[in-house]
């Protein structure tokens, strides 16, 4: 049974007033004892062992509260997620599939300064994405220019030559994005990856941060964290957007069902907004337009928020084994009678190898430089960065550009001689479905691990929305490694999640 996540306001501190903090030096002092700073940009320390000034506040509570205060409200948060149902699953596993999300207690902290970079270097991303999948499933301006390989288009899994010619409202083919970033070790925030289908995760953040004020409520409120919860409403505004008329716009949530890996997240959706949540079985198709099953009868269904992948979408088109889509699903979207987001074949531009051109396509398209940097990445496609790839092996990590969740790729530095051999074999023979890029050492934040405060390694999925405007909520999703030295994120492989506050100065 799924719970309101946002009308909590009991707090699981008590009046929790911060102190001036103390001297407490990371890797000497408690709760920092097991602290070791490394080569990674640290979030809270400089590398000095100093407080950075905006993570002051939260030291000073940190460095004052009582042993065992820090276990009782980490306890208490997950006590929450617990009651409320806030859940993932685990395909791999047999003991059991569904889990509450690691939450950790502390949050991650983002300036005023660094958060106006990253919103305008993700409005810029957004801008340059829809303008190329506009492009290329239109006159192909960018293809006939040279500035994108056409066989890497065309020969993408994700291309859909139905979508060619048709256009979508605003020309906004992505409108709901998770951009995956992460610190370098300079210290400045670079994109790993667009997740341009069905990105997933923003529940979490919502509920993280309804847990983490009521853990360090008077924090919370000294330090100017930026509001998050009206995520929802600005979702149901972009989706609203996107209808031909601004009245009586009948939205559906269209979830693959309870067995998905996010379907809380589904749910959760739908309920914020006030909106349908269905499967495929809930929909059908009668003359071209889309209707819901409901107790009181069929009714019309204006625009489709779905979180199945394309293949699924409709078994008339797509594939035709699929029982999560509707049938008749994509003439009506043909026909213009409802609109899909994301658009279909938005999955073209997530794919590695468009990504190492998203640079060149900003210039392309808006003339500018970008604002925020790619990742390096080396196009194996290209002869030049084949060899130095095939050089380099041992400081890479090299991807096949169709894969995703760690599948089809090489991890250089951790990878035997034999498997770099074998794996080089494999490059060379088509060297087009690989990039490569530096091992990243991803910057490392304050987590409450076994009774103290240790780095851990972090990321940040901020989201961004886009119809008639473009809205980003100030925060993100912030995924941890929880285990000590590792890289990996992903909560079906042991990371978990953060609260991310974004101060207003």
């Amino acid at each position: 049974m799924q719970h309101e996540v946002l009308a909590h306001t009991e707090d699981f501190g008590g009046p929790d007033n911060h102190q001036p903090n103390r001297a407490c030096l990371p890797g000497r002092d408690a709760p920092y004892e097991h602290y070791a700073l490394g080569k990674p940009f640290d979030e809270m320390f400089a590398r000095d062992g100093t407080v950075r000034p905006h993570y002051a506040a939260l030291d000073g509570r940190l460095t004052t509260l009582p042993a065992g205060e820090l276990l009782r409200r980490q306890q208490a948060c997950e006590l929450s997620f617990l009651h409320q149902g806030i859940t993932f699953t685990v395909y791999s596993d047999n003991q059991a599939t569904e889990r509450i999300i690691p939450t950790d207690l502390l949050p991650r902290i983002v300036t005023a300064k660094e958060w106006a970079r990253i919103d305008a270097g993700l409005r810029q991303r957004i801008t340059v994405l829809n303008l190329f999948l506009r492009d290329i499933y239109g006159d192909a301006r960018v293809l006939k220019d040279g500035i994108v390989p056409r066989s890497m288009i065309y020969g993408s899994k994700h291309y859909r030559r139905e979508m060619r010619g048709l256009p979508v409202p605003h020309g906004a083919y992505v409108n709901v994005c998770g951009s995956d970033l992460v610190r370098n070790e300079a210290g400045d925030f670079v994109v790993l990856e667009d997740n341009l289908r069905v990105p997933s995760g923003v529940s979490y953040m919502l509920a993280n941060r309804d847990v983490v004020r009521r853990a360090f409520p008077a924090v919370f409120r000294s330090t100017g964290v930026r509001a998050i919860e009206h995520y929802p409403n600005e979702l149901l505004a972009t989706l609203r957007s996107l209808a031909p008329y601004h009245d009586d716009v009948s939205i559906a949530v269209l979830t693959p069902g309870v067995f998905n890996s996010a379907f809380f997240e589904h749910a959760f959706l739908a309920r914020q907004m006030g909106v349908e949540l269905v499967e495929g079985r809930d929909l059908l198709v009668n003359d071209n337009v889309v209707y819901a099953r409901t107790t009181s009868g069929l009714k019309r269904i204006d625009v489709i928020y779905r979180r199945i992948d394309d293949d699924f979408v409709d078994p008339l088109i797509f594939r035709e084994d699929s029982s999560l889509g509707v049938p008749g699903l994509f003439n009506a979207y043909r026909a213009g009678n409802v609109v899909v987001a994301n658009a279909l074949g938005t999955g073209v531009a997530d794919d590695k190898a468009v990504y190492a051109y998203v640079p060149r396509l900003i210039r392309y398209y808006l003339s500018e430089e970008p604002i925020l940097d790619n990742v390096e990445t080396y196009l194996c496609r290209e002869e030049k960065s084949l060899s130095h790839v095939l050089a380099n092996l041992d400081k890479f990590v090299v991807k096949a550009v169709g894969e995703s969740g760690g599948y089809g790729m090489l991890v250089g530095p951790h990878a035997s001689q034999k498997e770099r051999a074998d794996f080089a074999e494999k490059v060379k023979a088509d060297p087009d479905n690989y990039i490569a890029q530096p091992t990243i050492q991803l910057s490392t934040a304050p987590t409450f691990v076994d009774g103290g405060v240790e780095p851990r390694h972090v990321d940040l999925r901020p989201f961004i929305l886009h119809g008639e405007h473009t809205t980003i909520v100030p925060g993100a999703l912030t995924r941890v490694a929880l285990k000590r030295g590792s890289l990996v994120v992903n909560s079906s492989q042991g990371g978990g999640s953060k609260d991310t506050w974004v101060l207003s100065e």
